[in-house]
């Protein structure tokens, strides 16, 4: 009698699927038509006027979810995870409108996000997690168990280029086998809602919204693409990445209020070191191997990066050659150093643009020394020379670069202060706790929208102007200008003198940022950072970089100490031995 369902079933509708282009259709609860080889739903509808053969046998089919539900307010069951993967979707889409290549999606970031849902028993096993099947309530399923090898796949994922609502209606598949309690989703929008933000969950790597950047990054890092973690928070705080208020673009059937908005609600920035430990830890808990080689010829390479930041911080181009001496030097440029080895605890993980950053401030050290003396010194001996200079090339004035930069930063950081001063973490779309305060907050919201335009033109007030394209460079130098602005061309033989047939510097000082490191596990640094405890210099060119990569000063700091205790190994070696046997 099932043989015959089924193909009376196939005789009715016997069109090529869309997706797969196979002809095997079931029957959904509703009386659509399904594609049983990849699940997809179509809109065609099959009433069914004589059912009698179907009494005494068991017919395949798919819950379409609570239609209580759809009655009520016109939305559906919705998951957790499925508001993930459509928040993972747009800014997979948003980087691909940047210039990453479409494998990130539709590979990568694909593999990724499916291996995350098999390991953590969201998706893709037999079973959903332990702590889902307490809260769910077990009922008879007209799903045939006998010739159902394994539960069907959660969602179609990234690859998909189907509508918002399709993937909605793949996402009630995992309601199959049971069917969830009123109480489970009372408190929220989502079917899973209050039970995502048990405490007993926290021990399982669950998913955030930094946590959606974290997948974006390790995907970027995996195909070596040009864009660096940096990089990838300041396009979304620049929002050419959607990450705030990205529920917005929720399809009207996906519900959201009272617990969901903890979960996809942010009202902060995106931390870079939350970022990068997230990443490091998703890739152990998906056990990736060891990621692509980074090569001299990846952009992540040192040498690379240091021409980047070169530029945007308005150094000589002359720079370059001492920056890639530094890393031949010290081995930072080696493929087993840069390459990331997941769970590899005796390598230490290289974040990319910081480590770029400070090879550039070591390097002026060791030429400026940066201790508030001796680079004004410099400074004046260099402006000496260029009065008396007849050849026409500019020799590099330290004082002249500190004071045309200084002005640049500060009216950039001034102006980023006041952009996120005045930014609105409100959304667009009214949020409420409750549908019983729905209403209260609509006609709320109401109010403040009419009070905010009443306001705007009374005051006169101008539109805030479009985002600008999103840019690689926050500063730009153009050696075009004749007012001097630009220090690119500069040359650094007025500081340098000639030994052994190579350029070194004029002076042989250089003083350590910290002597002894701390244990990093323990203390959470390498070294320890306050202004006043080091030269007005050398914080300047800290707070230039963190400027341009948009984290804290002692970031760098710590990658700097890395990179004086590797270039002076020896020195110190011999030294801190030195000290313990006048000690004994």
């Amino acid at each position: 009698m099932l043989t015959h369902a089924l193909s009376a079933c196939q005789r009715d509708f016997n069109e090529r699927c869309a997706q797969c282009s196979e002809v095997n259709w079931g029957l959904t609860d509703g009386g659509r038509y399904y594609c049983r080889s990849c699940h997809n739903v179509t809109e065609r509808t099959r009433e069914v006027v004589n059912t009698d053969f179907m009494t005494n046998s068991r017919v395949q089919t798919i819950s379409k979810g609570s239609r209580k539900q759809e009655k009520t307010d016109g939305g559906c069951e919705w998951y957790v995870c499925e508001g993930f993967q459509l928040i993972l979707k747009k800014q997979a889409e948003a980087l691909e409108a940047l210039g990453v290549c479409s494998q990130m999606k539709d590979e990568v970031l694909y593999s990724f996000w499916r291996c995350y849902l098999q390991k953590s028993k969201q998706a893709y096993c037999n079973r959903p997690a332990g702590e889902t099947v307490k809260a769910l309530s077990v009922r008879e399923s007209s799903t045939d168990v006998d010739s159902e090898p394994e539960r069907p796949s959660l969602l179609h994922l990234l690859s998909l280029s189907e509508s918002e609502g399709d993937l909605l209606t793949d996402c009630s598949f995992a309601s199959s086998m049971s069917k969830v309690s009123e109480s489970t989703s009372i408190y929220s929008g989502s079917v899973d809602g209050s039970l995502y933000l048990m405490k007993n969950q926290k021990e399982k790597l669950r998913m955030t919204m930094p946590t959606t950047l974290s997948f974006c990054y390790m995907a970027l890092l995996w195909l070596r693409e040009p864009i660096t973690l940096s990089e990838l928070l300041r396009f979304v705080v620049e929002g050419h990445i959607p990450y705030l208020n990205v529920f917005q673009h929720f399809p009207e059937k996906m519900k959201l209020c009272g617990l969901d908005l903890k979960i996809f609600c942010v009202e902060s920035w995106p931390v870079y070191e939350e970022v990068y430990n997230k990443m490091l830890e998703l890739a152990v808990f998906l056990d990736l191997p060891r990621f692509p080689d980074i090569t001299d010829s990846c952009f992540l390479h040192p040498d690379m990066l240091c021409i980047k930041y070169l530029m945007e911080a308005n150094l000589p181009d002359e720079l370059h050659n001492w920056t890639c001496r530094v890393v031949k030097k010290i081995g930072i440029g080696e493929v087993d150093f840069l390459t990331l080895v997941p769970g590899n605890k005796s390598t230490r993980k290289v974040k990319y643009d910081i480590l770029a950053a400070a090879v550039i401030v070591v390097v002026l050290k060791l030429l400026f020394l940066l201790d508030d003396h001796y680079e004004w010194l410099l400074s004046d001996l260099a402006e000496e020379r260029n009065k008396n200079n007849k050849e026409g090339g500019l020799y590099f004035e330290f004082k002249k670069w500190y004071e045309v930069v200084k002005h640049s930063l500060d009216v950039e950081q001034k102006k980023l202060d006041e952009e996120r001063a005045k930014y609105l973490w409100r959304c667009e779309k009214p949020l409420f706790y409750s549908v019983k305060n729905k209403s209260r907050v609509l006609k709320r919201r109401q109010m403040v929208v009419n009070l905010q335009n009443q306001f705007g033109k009374l005051s006169g007030s101008v539109r805030r102007a479009e985002k600008p394209n999103p840019s690689s460079f926050q500063l730009r130098w153009s050696e075009e200008n004749t007012d001097g602005s630009c220090f690119h061309g500069h040359s650094l033989k007025g500081i340098l003198q000639e030994k052994c047939g190579l350029l070194t510097a004029m002076n042989p000082d250089y003083w350590l940022c910290t002597v002894k490191l701390c244990n990093e596990k323990l203390c959470g640094h390498l070294a320890h950072y306050r202004e006043e405890d080091f030269p007005q210099s050398y914080h300047f060119v800290l707070r230039l970089f963190s400027f341009l990569l948009r984290i804290q000063p002692s970031y760098i700091h710590d990658e700097v100490c890395m990179i004086e205790h590797k270039l002076f190994n020896k020195k110190l070696y011999k030294k801190l031995k030195y000290n313990t046997v006048l000690r004994k």
